[in-house]
């Protein structure tokens, strides 16, 4: 568990280290060294890698100054430095780089076509120019570096290599585009660390290295789709500092979700591991419920059940082996008013309860859900899809949902349960899921880029490293409320099952978009599919 702090905090905490023996110097060390090594990686397989490291003023200019030193002493590697003002003598980094025998180029000394040619003809640009304080906008001298940075990475993007053939008819054949990767020192430059708000001449990192703890700005957009890859190093602060240990959100990590994963005895059976009952489905939806089934029965559960009307589950029987069928009354097409009758036998054989995938917005289904939601002892429920969307017509249904629910809502399905619109859930996605969750007493996965997990406990909010665009396509919500359905039937926590769940969920991403090496490809089938190697992983953490 990471914690996500304000720039206040990070300030306070820097203060305490210091206190504490750890010299504002040796941690601007730590800093250098740490990025240099990630830099390293980024510059792996080049020949003669050129190195163009942007230094601004303080201690994020401080420290681009100890990777540029640390960078030429691995020998092979053209460094250079452009700086927006020379620092004054005796400040040891500076010194430092000077005598390593650093390339420097000023600001000062230039009209722009230095820092053009430093940029277009880097392998790698390291963006050290602001921290986590700048302010915004961007304005002055500072905003004319900037504007020449993009000047210089366009002149690159726009060059044709002379031994570079075109192959139009061919694109496999085709050689890779050479423009420059950039690695951003602590956070990019123009990026606010506490509200995510970017200036628009900000450098768009591919890796982002940040120091001892991650910064909330970097997970909250529009700032966030500049981060890039966001890697954390902690340079060895304690954890028991008085301001380390203050509450704030955290960065979920692979280590946390091992640790609420549900426990799987040797001698376990399918009753052991949970069964899970889900309702959904309707004659314009019906592999909603077949995504969450697999993705429930691939989380870990022993059994799933689909309860859906009669041509839903015709439709879908002859293919899945697994699970197994309900059948309940139909009306036009969807869950009749009067399934409920149906239904209820058979819940309190369930551990959990799945309602919403595929499920409709006809009137009966409306009625329907209303009456099944007013059944005695339900199973732990896992609330998505159109059953949020039909609790958010009702001002009272959420008044009267079962402790410990777990409802899993994107941006508009919560703008809808809120009465707001999409763009305030989105301008303060943790804090909107926070007050909620408390407000209604539920747990609440906001989904997006960044998933939010917020329960009505006083424990601090969760946030998903993840902002993967292979998961923003049709049916990945519906695998995502299986999983989390299959863990809480497995009989872990509505807040444990929300995290694991959303983990898992985020690391299939990442693993069916490297499967088809992009994203723009991947469907929901591929992230189920991703399941196992997920569940692998996060044990091994």
């Amino acid at each position: 568990m990471v914690k996500l702090v304000t720039v206040s905090q990070m300030r306070e905490i820097e203060a305490q280290a210091d206190k504490s023996g750890i010299s504002y110097a040796e941690m601007m060390t730590r800093a250098g060294i740490m990025a240099a090594r990630q830099a390293l990686k980024m510059i792996e397989g080049i020949p003669e890698p050129r190195v163009t490291l942007l230094i601004g003023k303080g201690n994020n200019g401080g420290d681009g100054l100890v990777v540029a030193r640390y960078l030429v002493e691995q020998g092979n590697i053209d460094v250079r430095c452009y700086l927006l003002s020379r620092p004054s003598d005796d400040f040891w980094p500076f010194a430092d780089a000077q005598n390593a025998n650093v390339f420097m180029a000023f600001a000062a000394d230039d009209d722009g076509r230095v820092l053009r040619h430093m940029v277009a003809s880097a392998d790698l640009i390291i963006d050290a120019l602001f921290g986590i304080g700048v302010r915004l906008p961007i304005e002055g001298s500072a905003e004319k570096i900037l504007r020449g940075v993009h000047q210089g990475m366009n002149e690159r993007r726009q060059t044709i290599p002379p031994n570079m053939a075109l192959h139009p008819a061919s694109p496999s054949i085709q050689p890779a585009r050479a423009i420059p990767g950039v690695l951003a020192i602590d956070c990019p430059s123009g990026l606010d660390c506490d509200d995510g708000q970017i200036d628009r001449k900000a450098i768009r990192a591919d890796v982002t290295i940040t120091f001892i703890a991650p910064k909330i700005g970097q997970v909250l957009f529009p700032g966030a789709a500049h981060v890039g890859d966001l890697v954390i190093a902690p340079l060895g602060i304690p954890d028991d500092l008085p301001a380390m240990r203050q509450p704030s959100p955290t960065l979920t990590t692979s280590l946390h979700a091992r640790e609420h994963l549900p426990h799987r005895p040797p001698d376990g059976n399918k009753g052991t591991f949970g069964k899970v009952l889900i309702v959904g489905g309707s004659r314009m939806y019906r592999g909603a419920p077949v995504l969450s089934a697999e993705a429930a029965y691939r989380a870990g559960a022993g059994l799933v059940a689909i309860a859906s009307i009669t041509v839903v589950v015709d439709s879908i029987a002859a293919s899945q082996r697994e699970p197994i069928f309900i059948e309940i009354a139909e009306e036009s097409g969807y869950i009749s008013r009067t399934g409920t009758d149906d239904l209820a036998p058979h819940i309190a054989h369930y551990d959990a309860l799945l309602i919403g995938p595929g499920l409709g917005l006809s009137d009966g289904t409306r009625q329907f859900l209303r009456e099944l939601l007013r059944q005695e002892s339900l199973p732990p429920l896992v609330i998505d899809a159109d059953a949020l969307n039909i609790i958010a017509e009702h001002d009272d249904m959420l008044d009267h949902l079962p402790p410990h629910s777990i409802l899993t809502p994107h941006p508009g399905e919560m703008a809808r349960l809120c009465r707001v619109r999409v763009e305030d859930v989105q301008a303060d996605r943790i804090a909107i899921a926070q007050q909620k969750a408390r407000e209604w007493g539920v747990t609440v996965v906001l989904k997006g880029a960044h998933t939010v997990i917020a329960s009505d406990d006083n424990e601090p909010v969760g946030v998903m490293p993840f902002k993967s665009t292979a998961l923003a396509t049709a049916g990945t919500g519906d695998v995502l409320a299986g999983i989390i359905a299959g863990l809480r039937a497995g009989g872990v926590s509505a807040k444990s099952a929300a995290l694991v769940g959303a983990y898992i969920h985020g690391t299939c991403g990442h693993f069916a978009a490297l499967k088809h090496d992009n994203e723009r490809g991947v469907i929901a089938g591929d992230v189920v599919a991703a399941i196992p190697q997920a569940l692998s992983v996060i044990e091994r953490a």
